[in-house]
């Protein structure tokens, strides 16, 4: 099989990729970060009644149209504490922000331009004009109005206008499934300490943290030996739990060793592809078994995470109803690069600030797969295209943002 395209490996992939269409239903204080099902229609109108906006006094503008005009003040309104009664001619009520304005104000007078009198009145200090500081009924939304569509993303500012229409909970789409599944021989947990030959599994960690960033719930299936009954075994849970997508790392490619394209195959795993044109990242296999899509990531940690950069995180954000990640930049490149050979190069690189103001990118001298570290303290990667010619410093280059 000739290695395909990255572009191309990423329209295969999200051209099968249909969003879950299950819908449940959460309580707000769970709801941040999902994606609306149904649109919220405001169950209650807001405000309810005409407020205050500010403290002052309620009353007729007409009594108040030249300064120094002096009212009667006849009780007080508070928020939860509505005046229970009318102002007639000559009288004013003491108001608080957001209490009820009484029956026959149309005004407020602030606080501030009032000066009250010793026998429980007050002067103004200014000419009253009419419709001054009242939050009339209904401003922010009426009961029936539609306040937030379906399909929108949930956060802090919508959540909020959600709870003011009063609903206590929400329809959104089921979160994605992932379950992820290390093999190999050599791995063992963190904890542990390894024997010869053996090393600490940190892919799943990676993995499963983008995972979540890009809204799934994540299943983790443990680290299996190579041996093709425990990868049968693993699968099975797999499939009993109807995860929607099956991460395995490591043991995708053909080698004696490599047996989990074997045993999905025989499990009957579809193949679509499992060679691109990509460094790091060159083995990483797509295909389905029944409903459940299989991503194959490389073993190699930094291959398996720039993998899970560019084929699950926009797998699982269309899985999920979200909206596509952007995380292309320009920049420009901060050292000469060579030309590049026929498969496409993600260079990790620090972000820095040339002479001109540009943002620069300054790759690392390693960029050797397995080295984690260099990943971590790395801002971007640099996107060599195949055939791609050399650079000069300073020459423009694609990058992709590793934290937007």
């Amino acid at each position: 099989m000739a290695l395909l395209p990255v572009d191309e490996a990423k329209r295969r992939l999200l051209d099968r990729s249909l969003p879950v269409t299950d819908v449940e239903t959460v309580a707000l204080a769970d709801a941040n970060g999902r994606v609306l099902a149904e649109p919220v229609i405001a169950r209650l109108t807001q405000p309810p009644f005409d407020a205050s906006a500010m403290d002052g006094y309620a009353l007729k503008a007409q009594d108040a149209s030249t300064i120094g005009s002096v009212l009667s003040v006849i009780g007080t309104a508070a928020a939860g504490h509505p005046f229970a009664g009318e102002i007639g001619p000559g009288e004013a009520v003491r108001i608080f922000t957001g209490a009820p304005v009484p029956p026959g104000a149309d005004t407020i007078l602030i606080q501030e331009d009032a000066e009250t009198l010793e026998d429980g009145r007050i002067r103004t200090k200014i000419a009253v004009t009419g419709g001054k500081h009242i939050r009339p009924r209904g401003q922010d939304f009426a009961e029936g109005d539609i306040v937030l569509s379906e399909g929108v993303l949930l956060d802090y500012a919508r959540l909020t206008v959600a709870a003011a229409t009063n609903h206590p909970a929400l329809a959104v789409y089921r979160r994605p499934k992932v379950a992820v599944l290390a093999t190999g021989d050599e791995l063992l947990p963190p904890g542990k300490t390894p024997a010869a030959g053996q090393i600490i599994a940190s892919n799943t960690f990676g993995v499963g943290a983008l995972a979540r960033d890009n809204g799934a719930e994540v299943l983790d299936l443990g680290i299996v030996p190579d041996r093709q009954e425990a990868i049968e075994e693993a699968i099975g849970r797999a499939q009993a739990a109807n995860v929607d997508v099956l991460v395995t790392i490591g043991g995708a490619s053909v080698g004696d060793h490599d047996l989990v394209q074997k045993t999905l195959k025989a499990a009957g795993m579809e193949l679509d592809f499992w060679r691109i044109a990509m460094r790091p990242g060159k083995p990483m296999m797509v295909g389905a078994l029944g409903d459940m899509q299989v991503l194959g990531l490389p073993g190699n940690p930094v291959a398996s995470l720039v993998c899970s950069l560019l084929f699950l995180e926009p797998l699982l954000r269309r899985l999920a109803h979200l909206p596509e990640r952007k995380r292309e930049a320009k920049a420009v490149s901060a050292r000469d690069l060579a030309a590049n050979d026929a498969r496409q190069d993600y260079l990790r690189a620090r972000l820095v600030h040339d002479g001109a103001g540009n943002i620069a990118a300054d790759p690392f001298d390693k960029q050797d797969s397995s080295m984690m570290k260099i990943f971590a303290d790395s801002d971007a990667l640099i996107v060599r295209p195949p055939h791609a010619p050399a650079l000069t410093a300073g020459d423009a280059c694609p990058v992709l943002l590793l934290r937007p």
